[in-house]
């Protein structure tokens, strides 16, 4: 949930508490879901939801694989065998019942075998479990915010170095100062954010959704979720992680000038840790309470 509006004097966050504390949240944290530069392929899968993706992605590459090259050497053959220096005297049949018949029937075939796999990945996607944690995940232009539904506990995600809290989208100094204080390196410009979704390993996570002023999309490729938060309706997408880390995805709709600039950093750790965070933040700056007076959001926010 929103709470409070971007501020002249936001980027002060950076070197605030809340950076600490988000340091000392990510103790011994892996950073595993990230992008990395000349790397080809996925991030290492962390849901069960991600490597059926995976699979079925390279099971489909295999299969346009086999029909790209059937198709390139059947055009080759048709030109090497009925060009018209090869065969001067073109055939004057207009259809062939048996060969259409096959183009006909084997495509057909190959899309049920294809439907047969990803239909259960998409229904298992999209039939959404009770949640053990749900998290509501509002899209701003252009930072997120989020909600803990169930245990009154708000706050919102800007990148660190972000525009939208009066950064320069540069790696300054300042800047590496800021990730450095909130337990990253410079390698995690454009990524990390001032604050994280702390989730628990191996429980059922049900994000709701939405966005406050145009289409955002929510989007962690090592869980392989991704859902578009569309202003005035809430949808969901669900995740159980099966490894401790942090893990970064993105906005992935073009929602406006600093797209670019509201990444999503989730942290999975322990039940005792998430335990412990949890309750660390109902007692300070992210109590929804705080929801009704921004003014102390602030003065809490930048002590």
């Amino acid at each position: 949930m929103r709470l409070s509006t971007v501020r002249t004097g936001i980027a002060a966050l950076a070197t605030s508490s809340l950076l600490a504390g988000g340091a000392m949240a990510q103790q011994a944290l892996e950073i595993i879901g990230q992008p990395v530069d000349g790397a080809l392929g996925f991030q290492p899968a962390a849901t069960e939801g991600a490597r059926d993706l995976q699979w079925l992605d390279g099971m489909i590459l295999y299969i346009i694989t086999a029909i790209v090259i059937f198709v390139a050497a059947l055009m080759v053959y048709v030109i090497v065998r009925y060009n018209a220096k090869a065969n001067p005297t073109p055939a004057r049949f207009t259809h062939n019942s048996p060969l259409e018949v096959a183009w006909t029937l084997i495509p057909i075939v190959i899309l049920v075998f294809i439907g047969a796999f990803s239909l259960p990945v998409l229904f298992k996607q999209q039939e959404i479990p009770v949640g053990e944690v749900t998290i509501k995940a509002t899209g701003y232009q252009w930072y997120w915010g989020y909600e803990y539904v169930d245990e009154g506990v708000a706050f919102e995600s800007y990148m660190i170095g972000s525009p939208a809290t009066g950064g320069v989208n540069m790696m300054t100094p300042e800047v590496e100062a800021q990730l450095v204080a909130a337990g990253y390196t410079k390698d995690q410009f454009l990524l990390a954010t001032d604050t994280a979704v702390v989730v628990p390993v191996g429980k059922v996570i049900v994000v709701q959704v939405t966005a406050a002023d145009v289409i955002h999309s929510w989007k962690v490729p090592a869980f392989g979720v991704m859902q578009d938060g569309v202003p005035g309706r809430t949808a969901a997408l669900w995740f159980k992680a099966e490894k401790e880390g942090i893990y970064f995805g993105q906005c992935s709709e073009l929602c406006g000038q600093m797209h670019a600039y509201m990444p999503i950093t989730v942290k999975v750790v322990s039940e005792a840790a998430y335990a412990q965070w949890l309750a660390a933040a109902k007692t300070g700056e992210y109590q929804l309470s705080h929801v009704a007076q921004p003014a102390a959001v602030d003065v809490a926010l930048n002590d």
